[in-house]
């Protein structure tokens, strides 16, 4: 898989928080639970998204955002209304001077707020691991898609089924969001004025992008520069000055760092597997191979990093 999927494997895995809010103004959520990522849409109404570094940014029905934390924000119907609630780690809520919330209650299936006229939807990512922060490191702070630039009929499904109580629902749920996420970061990482990162860019080359792909689903092959150019069909000189001008690393380079960030993420999952089972595996021909190549990126021997 490559490093946009894999993102999405963790939270599959362990459930993203997903809400539909209902308000009427003046309304402000202070958004300070330290989530890695966060995806907002305006159902109806308008919501400002008010970073504490960075531009305030106005969202209108069927605009997506992207925020990527662990900074914190203001969602609010003005950017001059105070905080009426603090969203904490564990998606806990107070109220700005610690006191218990209130004024803001459930008022139904996944639905929360004080009523009225504005409907927002929060999906929340706590996802762990190392492939997931090589794509979040190329994110910037705030994400926005404008319903008019990026019509979706996404947000319209997500919407009609959150408030569904079905068996499977929370399945169908998180899928839902997950598609959401990967439409609206492709649709970001496809804009002219979006600088992509470069192993993203590099799937529209014919040679690297299928030389990537061989390596990001077969990473247990025994790969070389010469066996990764006859599976694309040019020279191991071309490949290797292609993949180097394309990727910004070498083919082996890109390799090992996909490898080990893949085995670093297996020593989370699988607890119970053996480092020679992780080993085997990401490529490593031993437990003695992996364990020295992955002290050297990351400083600690897999089993420190698994019990860290």
């Amino acid at each position: 898989m490559d490093p946009l999927a894999a993102l999405l494997d963790g939270p599959r895995a362990h459930g993203a928080f997903l809400l539909r809010s209902v308000l009427t103004p003046p309304w402000s959520l202070r958004i300070e639970d330290e989530a890695p990522l966060t995806v907002v849409s305006v159902v109806r109404g308008e919501a400002w998204i008010v970073p504490d570094a960075g531009e305030s940014v106005l969202l209108g029905e069927g605009d997506v955002a992207i925020a990527r934390g662990p900074d914190p924000y203001l969602v609010a119907d003005h950017p001059s209304t105070p905080p009426q609630a603090l969203i904490l780690p564990g998606q806990e809520c107070r109220t700005p001077d610690g006191r218990h919330l209130t004024d803001y209650a459930d008022l139904g299936v996944r639905t929360w707020g004080t009523g009225g006229p504005v409907v927002l939807l929060t999906g929340t990512y706590g996802m762990e691991g190392e492939i997931s922060k090589k794509l979040l490191a190329a994110l910037p702070a705030l994400i926005v898609l404008r319903a008019a630039d990026w019509p979706t009929p996404l947000v319209g499904l997500l919407a009609g089924e959150i408030g569904r109580d079905v068996p499977g629902q929370e399945a169908v749920l998180d899928r839902l969001l997950d598609v959401l996420l990967i439409a609206a970061l492709r649709a970001w990482f496809d804009r002219p004025d979006t600088t992509a990162p470069a192993w993203y860019r590099a799937h529209d080359d014919p040679v690297v992008g299928q030389a990537l792909r061989l390596l990001q689903h077969q990473p247990g092959e025994p790969w070389t520069v010469a066996k990764l150019a006859a599976n694309t069909g040019v020279s191991r000189a071309a490949l290797a000055r292609r993949f180097a001008t394309t990727v910004g690393e070498t083919p082996m380079a890109y390799l090992t760092g996909w490898r080990l960030a893949l085995a670093a993420d297996l020593l989370r999952q699988q607890p119970d597997a053996t480092i020679g089972a992780v080993a085997h595996q990401v490529g490593y021909g031993s437990a003695f191979a992996l364990s020295a190549a992955f002290k050297r990126e990351f400083g600690i021997s897999p089993q420190r990093y698994r019990t860290a």
